[in-house]
């Protein structure tokens, strides 16, 4: 494919693919800004990743049509040439393209959701995101695990009934000079004052052990609703610290 650059000044076809990019990064991040804010409105996450997914793939495909002009390139050969390929190109993207269908067919079918607990080829957790290739899964240590979409269409799984609360650990450390039960008692005593977060079972801490620097600990409490979850583990820690710089004062 002969590519010849088809304006006449070579700074200034840098200049306009400078501001595609440009354009694109910034339409990118106002959907997905967008997206987050929806949130708040709609229940189904799963399906707000879907939607911000296939935004952005129609505006990279765009910002791609428009950057192969500025070098001349002809875009129904292209295309067609692609379309020729295509046959070829199906066969070594067939997990991708399965992946990407059955992503979908999740999504819309809503046979599994964000907050759902699930069991599949010994892995167990709770899913965390569902994407066109793959769904994320959080086991009860916190380990991240990728499950590939079409797995999940082609394969049985348990699928257990969602929970009623879900628990939010925050490991931390506290240096040796303060008090851990003073530090208990102002963290728990924190901890309920968020409404969002369940009052029984109690917050808890609990020691992780002590080394030369630092006593380790894990504060833990519970929540109804699983997207609320990284919302109070950020809002708790930050109590957390609020604490811990007041008794660095205190030394």
């Amino acid at each position: 494919m002969n590519i010849s650059v088809t304006l006449n000044n070579p700074a200034w076809t840098l200049i306009y693919i400078l501001i595609v990019i440009i354009a694109t990064s910034f339409l990118t991040r106002l959907i997905a800004f967008l997206m987050n804010k929806m949130k708040r409105f709609h229940n189904n996450e799963a399906a707000i990743y879907l939607t911000r997914d296939i935004i952005n793939y129609i505006i990279y495909f765009i910002a791609l049509m428009i950057i192969l002009q500025f070098f001349g390139i002809n875009l129904a050969g292209t295309l067609l040439s692609l379309g020729i390929a295509g046959i070829a190109l199906s066969f070594a993207a067939k997990d991708l393209i399965s992946n990407l269908f059955s992503g979908i067919t999740l999504i819309i079918g809503k046979s599994i959701q964000v907050g759902d607990t699930i069991e599949i080829n010994n892995k167990k957790g709770i899913v965390e995101r569902i994407t066109l290739r793959s769904t994320i899964i959080s086991d009860d240590s916190g380990v991240k695990k990728i499950i590939p979409n079409s797995t999940l269409t082609n394969y049985p799984y348990l699928h257990f009934k969602t929970p009623e609360k879900y628990r939010v650990d925050i490991q931390t450390g506290l240096s040796l000079n303060i008090d851990v039960e003073e530090f208990e008692k102002y963290i728990v005593k924190k901890i309920l004052e968020y409404d969002g977060i369940l009052k029984n079972p109690k917050p808890s801490v609990y020691s992780k052990g002590i080394t030369f620097e630092e006593t380790q600990l894990k504060v833990s409490f519970w929540v109804k609703e699983f997207n609320s979850k990284d919302k109070y583990k950020l809002t708790i820690t930050n109590e957390i610290r609020k604490f811990t710089k007041m008794g660095e004062k205190d030394e």
